[in-house]
């Protein structure tokens, strides 16, 4: 009897673990929002770093997260390193694109929980009397990522984080 749990065990574990296996290599996560404020007043909000984490609600989930700046305030080659509680973890966005008003584009490399090297862009579009920000990340699937992926939704966890964030940006961005 115990020799069939066991089996039967390691034949769901095996099974699983395939399964992962065969998930997509790649992942994407993207959302977008209308904010009432032209490009050129949100640009320089996602540009610079420093201005960048008035709004980014990973920064705001650790006050105590250790941070440090280097390279340019703005636009390619400023960099943010970070360290943070588990919400947070530890790792690194640097600038790597910028083409004004429209477009930022970020290198995103993870070293805790999970190692992960990912490329964030953000696209603006004017949209009636305001901008369509799109903020969307892409990157490789690790194994590890897969197998979470069969038990967490990573779309709708990482989703809702950028949706704060966009939120957040607007209240910036709408001030008068």
């Amino acid at each position: 009897m115990l020799k069939t749990v066991l089996l039967i065990g390691v034949a769901a574990i095996a099974l699983l673990l395939i399964f992962a296996a065969t998930r997509p290599d790649t992942f994407a996560v993207e959302r977008s929002a209308t904010i009432a404020a032209p490009a050129s007043k949100l640009f320089p909000l996602i540009n610079d770093m420093r201005q960048f984490n008035t709004w980014n609600p990973y920064a705001r989930k650790d006050p105590a997260m250790k941070a440090a700046y280097s390279g340019p305030a703005a636009g390619p080659g400023a960099v943010f390193d970070f360290e943070g509680n588990k919400d947070v973890g530890k790792g690194r966005i640097s600038v790597t694109g910028a083409t004004e008003p429209s477009q930022v584009t970020m290198q995103l490399d993870m070293w805790e929980p999970f190692e992960g090297h990912n490329e964030v862009r953000f696209t603006l579009v004017p949209d009636g009397a305001g901008t369509r920000v799109t903020w969307a990340m892409s990157g490789p699937s690790a194994f590890i990522t897969k197998l979470m992926g069969i038990f967490f939704n990573m779309d709708q966890m990482i989703g809702k984080d950028f949706e704060a964030g966009l939120t957040n940006l607007r209240q910036l961005a709408e001030k008068p």
